[in-house]
């Protein structure tokens, strides 16, 4: 089945995309999900906040700078780590399940399109990234001179521009769906 895997600057929209991709499919019962590569990186998070006295009320919370870290801690010790707990994921999915992923980042890309996702660049304008990034209140933001947010070095197959309001982005959603399953 489809499989889309989202990438993009913080502040671009990628959940808020993946979140209407997923909202479409459905008014259409199309069975979906969305599966992240960076799940065991939250877990760490929560763990971690909890072993230093500060458990997180929310569990999407983002400690961008943590998160950072840790992924690339865990890439070190074995670079492939988080892409097998996701491929792990993806096999386990439904097979008529799309799975809609939306944290690809540059050191997933080759196990990501080995897996038969189609890989959409999400952009908008650094006004409103900066502007979407400060509203979602991080507990620490990531930079993006953060070697985790290195730019995303492969030709996406669609592109996004989230520059307007949600009804604009939805209607991008849509139209995403009817190209890539145009082929199906």
């Amino acid at each position: 089945m489809l499989r889309i895997a989202l990438y993009g600057k913080p502040g671009v929209g990628k959940s808020t995309f993946a979140r209407l991709l997923i909202q479409h499919l459905q008014t259409r019962d199309t069975p979906c999900a969305v599966v992240k590569i960076g799940a065991p990186l939250y877990e760490l998070q929560a763990l971690l906040y909890t072993i230093a006295g500060r458990p997180l009320l929310e569990p999407t919370a983002q400690d961008g700078l943590l998160l950072g870290d840790l992924a690339g801690h865990l890439r070190r010790i074995n670079p492939s780590s988080l892409t097998e707990l996701f491929a792990a994921k993806v096999a386990a999915a439904p097979a008529e399940a799309v799975l809609v992923c939306d944290d690809m980042r540059a050191p997933d890309v080759e196990a990501v399109k080995e897996l038969g996702f189609v890989l959409v660049e999400v952009q908008a304008p650094q006004h409103l990234r900066q502007a979407r990034t400060h509203a979602r209140g991080d507990l620490t933001p990531v930079s993006e001179d953060h070697p985790g947010e290195a730019p995303v070095g492969c030709t996406a197959d669609h592109r996004v521009v989230n520059d307007s309001d949600l009804a604009a982005l939805r209607a991008q959603a849509a139209a995403l769906v009817e190209r890539v399953e145009a082929p199906l």
